[in-house]
């Protein structure tokens, strides 16, 4: 029987005309192979055939190819070799495939975590079941009729629950594959990220012009007569096209490009969720006060700089918003309304004074719950260097525990915690100011803080 090896940018490799246990196997099993040449071939039983991975969508590397022909004409094989990378899909098709591919892996992997928990589930059952023998503390009887019986039962119950505990990470492992594969189409369209992406096609495009004319590119040169270089200019120009489609259609949905001619020095920048004062105007970016300026802090002005004079680069296409000069000097009061008609849009101000004297948290009277005593929430940060602890909100014991629980309310460089008895306020501990980046969390918990303290009656726990 002849092996046919074919190699199209349409369909990748794939060498069909092998049979189970006629040597070939050993040979395309070797990691020589590819445009890398470390790649293996892979059988697949969707195609009844091997193939070569990540071979799809991309011109072949020939010699490649006709080695691993001649490695089978030397084991006494009839070998085909051809090769088309004229023949290929656009570039809208072969993404529409991936997309769809995503949403049946996300299918499927949902299968898998739900059975997985299924059967962590029936597992622990299983041992709680056998554990209900020993609900009391009953030990196992050496030399009693009952003590064979007794380790079995043991070592059932281990098992199970050893069982359940494996499930359960099994469970979550196809759960988070599942989420990734259902925001496969999320990610790959997220506007920020291909706006990057269009710049690195662009400039892909402009090297492939330059081949084309007989000039160097990329630190070395192409033939012109080169057929690869007519094909990877169609490529790449459907795909730009394709992108610039996904931003337009961004666009339509209210997402902004920012670019050069929105911005001029001493403008204001919202980058990274704080705002910087724009000290230069870029062609891709502007210049703004080194980020470590902006720990703590939601205004950076250039007059603010404390790091000798360092600065930073904001991309436009990592940029939230802009404010001018003008704009950012608007009173508290003002904000304040502006902030209730446009709850989508920010004007933070560096000092936050609350818009009204908030009301004391009273002590729960005689026989109330202890969760609904006073707590103070702190914010603890490795990059402060304060004596006195910093508090953001007074709230109830019961809604503390849920606020400093919740994964939003904790990152690299700061974590929130609680206490009952911070001791004296302006000796102990003092007000900082809460520049509004976790209010979504207290929206979705429910809470509403206070910024005045008043301690329990009754006697109060240590800090959780």
């Amino acid at each position: 029987m002849t092996i046919e090896i074919t190699h199209t940018r349409r369909e990748g490799t794939l060498i069909e005309g092998t049979i189970r246990g006629d040597g070939s196997a050993e040979i395309l099993r070797l990691r020589e192979y590819g445009r890398t040449q470390r790649q293996p071939f892979r059988w697949s039983r969707n195609l009844d055939c091997w193939y070569l991975p990540h071979s799809r969508d991309h011109a072949t590397y020939t010699p490649s190819l006709e080695l691993l022909a001649q490695r089978l004409r030397d084991a006494g094989f009839e070998v085909t070799l051809t090769i088309d990378n004229a023949d290929r899909r656009s570039f809208s098709e072969a993404e529409k495939e991936r997309e769809e591919k995503a949403e049946v892996r996300a299918e499927r992997f949902g299968g898998y975590a739900d059975t997985a928990a299924r059967t962590s589930e029936a597992a622990w059952k299983s041992s709680h079941e056998i554990s209900e023998r020993f609900a009391f503390g009953q030990p196992i009887l050496v030399g009693h009729h009952s003590e064979d019986r007794a380790r079995r039962d043991h070592a059932r119950m281990d098992d199970a629950m050893r069982k359940s505990i494996s499930e359960r990470d099994r469970a979550q492992h196809w759960a988070n594959r599942e989420e990734a594969a259902a925001n496969y189409e999320r990610f790959r369209k997220d506007p920020g990220r291909t706006l990057r992406r269009l710049d690195k096609l662009r400039a892909d495009l402009r090297a492939v012009e330059k081949w084309q004319r007989g000039e160097s590119a990329k630190g070395f040169s192409r033939s012109p007569a080169d057929p690869e270089l007519e094909i990877e200019h169609q490529e790449l120009t459907e795909e730009i096209e394709h992108w610039e489609a996904v931003i337009k259609d961004a666009e339509a949905r209210g997402f902004k490009v920012w670019s050069k001619a929105d911005f001029k020095r001493r403008d204001f920048v919202l980058y990274r969720g704080t705002w910087y004062e724009v000290l230069r105007v870029n062609l891709k970016s502007v210049t703004i006060p080194h980020i470590h300026n902006g720990t703590g802090k939601r205004i950076v002005r250039a007059t603010g700089n404390q790091h000798d004079d360092w600065t930073w680069t904001a991309p436009y296409d990592d940029v939230s918003g802009r404010k001018s000069a003008d704009e950012m000097q608007q009173p508290p009061q003002a904000e304040a309304a502006e902030q209730q008609e446009q709850a989508e849009q920010s004007t933070p101000t560096e000092e936050p004074v609350p818009a009204e004297k908030p009301t004391p948290v009273a002590a729960p009277g005689a026989g109330a719950n202890w969760l609904d005593g006073t707590a103070l929430v702190l914010i603890a940060s490795k990059n402060s260097r304060r004596s006195r602890k910093r508090a953001l909100w007074a709230m109830t014991r019961r809604e503390a525990q849920a606020v400093c629980g919740d994964p939003r309310t904790s990152g690299r460089s700061y974590m929130l915690t609680w206490t009952d008895r911070p001791g004296v306020e302006g000796a102990d501990w003092e007000w900082t100011p809460d520049n509004g980046s976790l209010d979504p969390v207290l929206s979705d918990l429910g809470v509403t803080p206070r910024r005045e303290w008043t301690a329990a009656a009754q006697a109060p726990a240590e800090a959780a």
